[in-house]
């Protein structure tokens, strides 16, 4: 039975300096509701798999270890005192790609991963030490965010539906067009039917009215992604583009070994693969050609702290029987420990984020219903992750979804094309902000962060920048 909470006191804690140390079952209950979402919505987690095994060339059973890891350390959030549900940086995924494509497959590009996360992480804890985040993002132009945040956009939908080149020689002329480098490619229907599905759910209006007049359709509303990703599971066998989904309670490793019901990593194997314990760390080199990304990569996570703290100010305000602290500095700290541990045990693509936007708004707007229907805010975003770290690990779960897992990472990356892009535009007030925003984004989408970042600067300077200079006076 959890520790009771006075009414219009925090949830009960231990402290730890600026963290708040609260156990499952002991500081808060647990929540069926968000369990059940959680279990279903593994499916976007275990869609890091793909990426990972094309990426860094590691096999099948190394990317699922990795996301098990991963997956438990989203629980830090909750057991370290951050009312939020953390998730990737997702906007940051076509970015952070690009730049691998700069480095060999194998030690080369898993080195630059580890600077590259290594570098995040440093920002990370530099903001939650000094807190300047805030000064920070004021200090950078509106233009050039927005530019990080449709160049994140554009390469995210370019990255689905654009075959790719492999170059022999030097000449363009030599170029082999190959088939399915884009996941569209490969999976036609399920990524198109089921990838207009997601933006049907998610940014329909005339859903969103649909949804005030049914219970089921609300109820369909409130899962997000997953009804499209199960779409993508009855697609798939009916136009021949995935296989039966089927529930294998075994899986055999790589070194013949049979593992039943859960997934235990091979943590030696794990190691010997991607640590730079093992394959030795990254050049100074290759820390500081990672910054550009690192500082995009940081951009585009900050949105998530600015995000967390209306949601949960909305969510306290609505209920007056708990006090919410939310601590972006704290957050900023839990969100470096994550990009640490991760760079030396498993360098991750996808980064390690302080925000699951989706799945924290569903949980915040069923805490708003009252404390009869969620105890407290640590209950429902504690209760998700601890069931996430739980289910990523389940054989049976993982083979089931197994198979759609492509499909699901696409519909992820469209469905934060379409985000990204929107907000991105919603930031732009004025014709020459919109152009160096479309300018830069065109060159981070093909070009990389770096040479992005650089052009948003240059142009800044050259055609905003003199120009507010001359209005400022004239004021």
């Amino acid at each position: 039975m959890a520790l009771h909470r006075k009414d219009g006191a925090e949830q009960p804690y231990i402290p730890l300096g600026i963290f708040k140390l609260r156990i499952p079952f002991i500081h808060y209950r647990y929540e069926v509701a968000e369990g059940i979402q959680a279990i279903f919505m593994c499916a976007t987690c275990l869609g890091a798999i793909p990426v990972l095994t094309q990426y860094l060339g590691v096999p099948y059973e190394i990317a699922w270890s990795m996301v098990v890891i991963n997956g438990c350390l989203y629980f830090l959030h909750a057991l370290l005192g951050d009312p939020v549900v953390p998730g990737w940086i997702t906007p940051a995924i076509p970015v952070v790609l690009a730049y691998l494509g700069n480095y060999t497959i194998g030690p080369e590009r898993i080195k630059a991963l580890v600077a590259l996360q290594i570098m995040v992480g440093v920002i990370f804890l530099i903001m939650g030490i000094t807190g300047i985040a805030g000064k920070l993002m004021r200090a950078i132009p509106v233009s050039i965010q927005a530019g990080i945040l449709l160049g994140a956009a554009v390469a995210a939908v370019i990255g689905e539906i654009q075959p790719a080149l492999l170059f022999k020689g030097k000449d363009m002329v030599d170029a082999v067009v190959v088939r399915g480098a884009g996941r569209a490619q490969l999976f036609p229907y399920c990524v198109g039917f089921s990838g207009l599905f997601a933006y049907f759910l998610l940014f329909s209006k005339s859903f969103q009215n649909m949804r005030k007049k049914s219970i089921f359709l609300d109820m369909v509303g409130k899962f997000g992604m997953l009804p499209a990703i199960l779409l993508g599971v009855v697609l798939g066998p009916l136009f021949k583009e995935l296989p039966v989904p089927n529930f294998d309670l075994s899986y055999v490793t790589n070194a013949g070994k049979t593992l039943w019901l859960v997934m235990i990593p091979d943590m030696n194997s794990l190691l010997d693969a991607v640590s730079p314990l093992r394959l030795g760390w990254p050049q100074w080199s290759l820390y500081v050609a990672a910054i550009p990304t690192a500082i995009a990569a940081y951009i585009i996570a900050f949105g998530d702290f600015v995000t967390t703290e209306v949601l949960i100010t909305d969510a306290d305000e609505a209920r007056t029987d708990e006090k919410i602290d939310f601590n972006a500095n704290r957050s900023n700290l839990i969100s470096a420990l994550r990009n640490f541990i991760m760079a030396i045990v498993a360098p991750y693509t996808q980064l390690c984020g302080p925000l699951w936007a989706a799945v924290t708004v569903s949980t915040a707007q069923r805490y708003k219903e009252g404390r009869k229907g969620m105890d407290s805010i640590f209950s429902g975003v504690g209760s998700f992750r601890l069931t996430t770290a739980l289910t990523v690990a389940i054989i049976p779960i993982a083979e089931f979804v197994r198979p759609v897992l492509p499909v699901a990472l696409s519909i992820t990356l469209l469905v934060q094309g379409y985000a990204c892009a929107s907000l991105g535009m919603r930031m732009l007030n004025n014709d020459m902000d919109r152009g160096i925003a479309g300018v830069m984004a065109a060159v981070l989408a093909t070009l990389g962060a770096a040479w992005g970042l650089g052009t948003g600067i240059v142009l800044y300077f050259l055609l905003a920048f003199t120009l507010k200079k001359k209005e400022a006076a004239k004021a």
